[in-house]
């Protein structure tokens, strides 16, 4: 599985950004995708996951109701709409993709990893 990812970047408190995953692979309808984020000095955190179908959708307390995924399945892309941004949002995202269930995700076990882009949000 490859993953592409997109988005991030600088936006104030109460702003909106969206981060964006293409997932490809022959096998990619087997897994979740989902993003991780790390702020400085804090461990990696699952922020929301889903699995290929989204049946199953997973978010982090910090993020619900503020957060939400979708998918579009004409380019097997995976989005975060990020909404009501905070400063504690502020931190590095990750796509990933994982065989598990959404939910059950733990950094040190996944699947595959797609390249960071960074969110900032300032007060």
């Amino acid at each position: 599985v490859q993953l592409q990812a997109s988005g991030g970047g600088l936006v104030q408190a109460g702003g909106s950004l969206r981060l964006s995953c293409a997932a490809s692979g022959p096998t990619v309808s087997r897994y979740a995708v989902g993003w991780f984020r790390q702020a400085p000095g804090k461990e990696r955190e699952l922020v929301a996951a889903r699995n290929w179908s989204g049946s199953i959708v997973h978010y982090a307390d910090s993020v619900k109701g503020r957060f939400t995924m979708s998918k579009d399945n004409a380019k097997n892309t995976v989005y975060l709409q990020m909404n009501s941004l905070k400063p504690e949002d502020t931190a590095v995202y990750t796509c990933a993709a994982d065989l598990a269930s959404p939910g059950s995700w733990f950094a040190d076990g996944i699947d595959y990893w797609g390249k960071g882009t960074l969110v900032t949000v300032s007060s």
